[in-house]
């Protein structure tokens, strides 16, 4: 698995983790870390996802509420809406990372993380996302 793939995961875990038991980030970040051993720059880069996700999951969700509005962000299925949380974060926050390549990202940890509609959903939302007149500037 890729470096930043890899990382994503790890983030994915994390904020999973800390959204439902309520464990502080950075102790579950180390710990995911030090069980998929990741190198420096995977665990710098899971770091900043974790950090800025969590940080701004407020923003995040107001976004990811706009966007499926027929779900309720308290009442989505946690790995989905830690994958929107992720994805929307990275769009918004990592311009490295092209539009595209966060929202395949986000759609195959939907796969291995998520229920059999999990995939549809996150690509459904985050197309919807994108479609927005400027996603990386909301």
């Amino acid at each position: 698995m890729k470096v930043r793939r890899k990382a994503r995961a790890v983030a994915l875990q994390t904020l999973y983790e800390v959204d439902v038991a309520g464990h502080a980030a950075e102790v579950v970040l180390a710990q995911r870390q030090e069980e998929d051993d990741l190198p420096e720059e995977g665990v710098e880069f899971a770091r900043r996802l974790v950090k800025g996700a969590w940080e701004h999951r407020a923003r995040l969700d107001v976004l990811i509420s706009q966007i499926a509005p027929e779900w309720p962000v308290a009442q989505m299925a946690p790995i989905d809406r830690n994958i929107l949380r992720l994805a929307i974060y990275e769009i918004l926050h990592e311009p490295e990372t092209p539009l595209k390549v966060a929202i395949n990202e986000a759609v195959e940890l939907a796969k291995l993380f998520g229920s059999d509609s999990s995939r549809r959903f996150v690509n459904g939302a985050l197309g919807t996302f994108a479609a927005q007149p400027s996603p990386r500037g909301a």
